[in-house]
């Protein structure tokens, strides 16, 4: 059962959702239209954990994005570079739940503004993105800071992912740059550990992947437990491979398209 912190009530909420009903999600870009780059993203790239999540359990997700105006042509690009899911439709605000098809269970946005007091469904608020790559200088290694221009695109993904989507976040090149070596370190330990035999994932790995999936969708818990299972000398390596092959479901970084190619 995934639960959520619910910001317009401020407590917990969870979804009883039946697997015969399509979990509604909407999504919510700026009530003024004008969009922000990396902070609209993330509300996207949250939505898109959602998502997977709830197809983890069996359900069914229909996903809208509510905005006043179309989001530019720079941000379709980031979402299909980050992998995340595209909304099922869109819609201008206020009329989301026609293409939804019934109320939405719940809502994500970069803050209340448009959403309206009759908005069912709990609300999840997705923090800022501060892209401070900019101010750095040109000789300051690592990748650019939309993700776009070089380097690993799934970087990015990262590097959102690995902050509390509550909580601000501080973009820079060395950010991404980490991000970029723990990617290409992870792909090259699933490459290793797939020649290995299969061994299922240990039990209590098994629920503390559970508990931070279904606990206010929780990727740092989930990324601690792949650091974890990384640094590990007692899990066999078939079991670290298929932990990070699962988790990876949701976190969506590619930690498998290595293998074959060593």
């Amino acid at each position: 059962m995934l639960r959520f912190w619910d910001d317009r009530t401020g407590s917990y909420a969870e979804l009883a959702v039946k697997p015969s009903i399509p979990l509604r999600v909407c999504i919510h870009g700026p009530a003024d239209g004008r969009w922000s780059g990396l902070a609209d993203l993330r509300v996207l790239l949250v939505a898109d954990v959602l998502t997977r999540i709830a197809e983890l359990q069996g359900l069914q997700v229909v996903a809208v994005l509510a905005a006043a105006s179309p989001p530019p042509d720079a941000l379709d690009q980031d979402v299909v570079a980050l992998g995340i899911h595209p909304p099922a439709a869109r819609a201008v605000s206020g009329e989301a739940e026609k293409s939804l098809g019934g109320p939405a269970h719940v809502h994500l946005a970069r803050n209340t503004a448009g959403l309206g007091d009759s908005a069912a469904g709990p609300l999840v608020k997705v923090g800022p993105v501060a892209d401070l790559t900019q101010q750095e200088p040109d000789d300051h290694p690592g990748p650019q800071s939309d993700g776009r221009n070089e380097g690993d695109r799934l970087a990015l993904r990262l590097a959102l992912l690995s902050c509390p989507h509550r909580q601000p976040v501080q973009l820079t090149r060395a950010v991404l740059a980490d991000a970029a070596e723990s990617l290409g370190r992870w792909r090259r330990a699933v490459a290793e550990w797939a020649g290995q035999p299969s061994r299922p994932i240990p039990p209590e790995t098994a629920e503390k992947i559970r508990d931070a999936f279904d606990e206010d969708l929780n990727t740092v818990a989930a990324l601690d437990v792949l650091h974890a299972v990384e640094s590990s000398h007692d899990m066999p390596a078939g079991a670290k491979f298929e932990t990070f092959v699962f988790v990876d479901r949701v976190l969506g970084l590619e930690l498998a398209r290595e293998i074959g190619r060593r």
